[in-house]
Parts: C-alpha cells; structure tokens; sequence
C-alpha cells in the first residue's frame, strides 16, 4: 500500500479559476498527437486489437490486490459510466488480476457536483490507490491531476477524454481512455449534412463550459460551419440535466420558428430536447440527436424519439482500462499507448431493430444487453 499524503487541500483548490479551460485549444486532436508521436501508431493498433480480443489471464498475478479508485460523474441518465466500471471489473476477473476497487459516483457538472468530484478525488488520492481513474472537466480537476502525474505514485486513467493536455508535454497520464469526442461530433455532422432539410438553421445546446463543450460543442460548430452551408443561430450553455435542456430548447423553439434541427451534446440534453419537440408538435420537423448511444437513448430512437444518435462500442473502455493494468502489472507499460480510442456506429431511427439489437450485443458485451 502506498503511505503518502499530499499537501495541499480542497480550500487551496477553490483558488484555482473555476472558468473552463482557455479558449484556444490547449489539448491535442488524436491525429495530431499521432502524427507527432508516430511510434504510437503502431502500439495503438496494437493494444486495439488486444481490446477486441477475448482475455489472456496475467501469467503471474500479483500477491496482493491492486487497489483503484474510480471517481465518476455516474449519477445522470446516461448508462456510459456505469456500464464502464462493470466491464471494468468483468475484465479485471478474467485477466486473474486480484483488486479491490473504491467508487466515488457523483452528480453531473454544475460548480456543486465539481466542488463534490474535487472532495472525493482528495480522497481517492489520499486512499493510496495504485491506480486512479477519473475525467477532466476544468482547471479544477486539471490541477489535481497535474499533481498526481509529479508524483508518479499513483497511475492515473483518465477517462472519456483522447486528447492529450499540451501543457503536460512529455509527462501525461498514464493512459487516456474512451472515444474520441471530435470523431463523433463530425460523424453526427456528416449526418446532418446528409439529410434534405426545410431550412438550415440549426440550435445547439452546449454542456457545461468546459472540455465536453468544446470537443463536442464548438466542434460542431466549426466542422458543419466549414463543410455546409448549416447556420448556427442561437445556442444554450446547460447544467447536462434533461430539465434544464428542455427549458433552453423550448426557448430556442420560440425564439425561432424555422430550425432545421437542434444539436445535443449529451444523452440528458437529448432527451430534454426531444420533450421540447414533442411538446410544440414539431416532430419529424425539428431534428435532434443522441449522443453515445447508451440504452436511453437507443430505447428513444427505436420510439422515433431522436432522429439520430453516435453509437460508442461502450465496454471497449472498460475493457482497455483493464489491459492497460494487465501489461503494467506484467512489466510490459510500454505496450500502453497513451490514448485508447474506441469504435464508433451512427445509429439512426430508421435503422433496424435487429441493427440494433446485433450493436448492443457488441458494445455490451460484458455490461449486459437489458441492463443500465
């Protein structure tokens, strides 16, 4: 067990600005990181493959359990991270890899549920974990991580972000795990662009300020702006809960009458939004998409409830963290690529229920078809 502590405390990270992180782009598109580090590729390819695969038990487990945290923002309608800790765990069992595991599940992004994601990182922290997995949302959290990577006694997984931070240079964490946010948003675009369209006026409503909002958000904004002839008239920052985006998008509806389609950035403001549709009696009017094509969400597209939505192979993630802990364990860390980026499908409402049902098995394979 490790027996450290670290010196600094949540007051002194209240000092750090609550503000999203900087405007222009402080983190690297996998592409580029790619192209910069070419040595990756190949270990990339490599570890994928090993994800896909059924699991090869470590052939010396360790005498004692490994000790790993999770803090997640699990308390949304989203299934993603939910589903992520049960492959996880499914994985871990068997690769033979003996661990006891301590989750921290939280409320989504407001600055309350950030303040609580700092407290419980703390304590994860100051558990002795050997491995950490949480997900960046602010400088808060940006902080703290900064922190663990120093001090290299706890490895740190951070999860839902593929893009390398370009202020930790040559010392990132120790993996970055899920599915490239900007990749999806442009398939979700190519979409849009596909269809015949009344008008090409578009709403979006935004996550949160912060990482989310712009790998899914303004890249939107930047990829349909520079390859349609879409134009963006109003947009909406949410709290990411359903209620919140249901007020935003009747406002958006009022505002203008003529929307070709409205952009969600996650499963909740989805859902809020398509309650606002349906409310005005504009289905199949104004379109909307999921995003991540968890249960809700196919459960809403198999109704005609959302139009379209970007479908993650969800337990890749899961399934890559554990790898990822299997090659350290065995010595062989530098078989871990820096970032696991899994598998995307778009899924519409046109698409088949059998479509469907062959997807869920493949990107459920271990969190189960009919559970959340």
């Amino acid at each position: 067990m490790h027996c450290f502590k670290y010196f600094f405390t949540l007051a002194s990270l209240m000092l750090v600005s609550q503000l999203s992180m900087a405007s222009e782009r402080d983190f690297w598109l996998v592409d580029e990181f790619i192209e910069m580090n070419p040595g990756q590729e190949t270990i990339s390819q490599s570890f994928s493959k090993q994800v896909r695969q059924p699991a090869i038990p470590l052939k010396v487990p360790p005498l004692k359990p490994v000790k790993i945290a999770v803090v997640y923002p699990a308390n949304q309608i989203s299934d993603y991270w939910l589903r992520s800790i049960r492959s996880f765990e499914a994985r871990l069992k068997e690769l033979d890899i003996p661990y006891e595991i301590q989750s921290f599940l939280t409320q989504t992004t407001n600055n309350n549920s950030l303040n609580e994601q700092a407290k419980e990182i703390l304590t994860a922290v100051n558990s002795g974990a050997d491995y950490l997995i949480l997900t960046l949302y602010n400088k808060q959290h940006k902080s703290i991580i900064e922190r663990l990577i120093s001090d290299k006694k706890t490895k740190v997984i951070l999860q839902n972000i593929t893009t390398p931070i370009k202020d930790w240079d040559n010392q990132q964490p120790f993996l970055y795990v899920g599915f490239d946010h900007v990749k999806g948003t442009q398939l979700l675009s190519n979409w849009y662009q596909d269809q015949l369209l009344n008008s090409n006026e578009y709403g979006l409503l935004h996550f949160p300020k912060g990482y989310i909002s712009q790998v899914r958000g303004d890249s939107f904004v930047q990829y349909t702006g520079a390859n349609s002839d879409y134009k963006l008239v109003n947009s909406y920052y949410t709290d990411s809960t359903r209620k919140n985006a249901y007020s935003n998008a009747i406002n958006l509806l009022e505002e203008h009458n003529n929307l070709g389609f409205i952009y969600a950035s996650s499963t909740d403001i989805a859902l809020g939004v398509s309650d606002a549709i349906s409310d005005k009696g504009l289905q199949n009017k104004v379109l909307v998409n999921g995003w991540g094509g968890g249960s809700a969400e196919l459960a809403a597209i198999e109704k005609g409830e959302l139009d379209v939505t970007v479908m993650r192979m969800n337990d890749d993630n899961g399934v890559a963290m554990a790898e990822a802990i299997k090659l350290d364990l065995g010595g062989e860390e530098e078989k871990v690529p820096v970032i696991y980026s899994g598998d995307y499908v778009v899924v519409t409402k046109e698409s088949s229920p059998a479509k469907i049902h062959s997807l869920k098995q493949q990107a459920f394979r271990y969190s189960g078809i009919n559970d959340k």
